[in-house]
């Protein structure tokens, strides 16, 4: 283990967030295009086929949060359109100002 500060990096508490995501595979662009009754809307260009769209979510959220793709996480609903995806090193509001605010490309 590492030790920063006196403390084990192990025992350092870490922010995250949670937000649920309706996707849409086969889009035009990868973009996050708003929100609707507390659910994310994401079009993503991927098929759905052997995870591509999970994937091509993961970085656009990445890339929209500007974390690594490795502190994105898709839950729940991995199968399916509907999906809870988890972001870490952000609270719940910051990651919906980054996922909702000004439009980053």
């Amino acid at each position: 283990m590492i030790a920063r500060l006196g403390r084990q990096v192990d025992d350092l508490p870490m922010s995250a967030a949670q937000v649920t995501v309706r996707v849409q595979p086969r889009a035009r662009a990868n973009e996050i295009v708003g929100e609707r009754d507390g659910v994310l809307l994401a079009r993503v260009t991927a098929p759905p086929h052997e995870g591509r769209a999970n994937e091509a979510l993961r970085r656009l959220i990445a890339r929209r949060a500007r974390v690594g793709i490795g502190r994105v996480a898709i839950v729940r609903g991995a199968a399916g359109r509907d999906k809870l995806v988890r972001v870490e090193g952000l609270s719940r509001e910051q990651l919906r100002e980054a996922l909702l605010g000004a439009d980053r490309g």
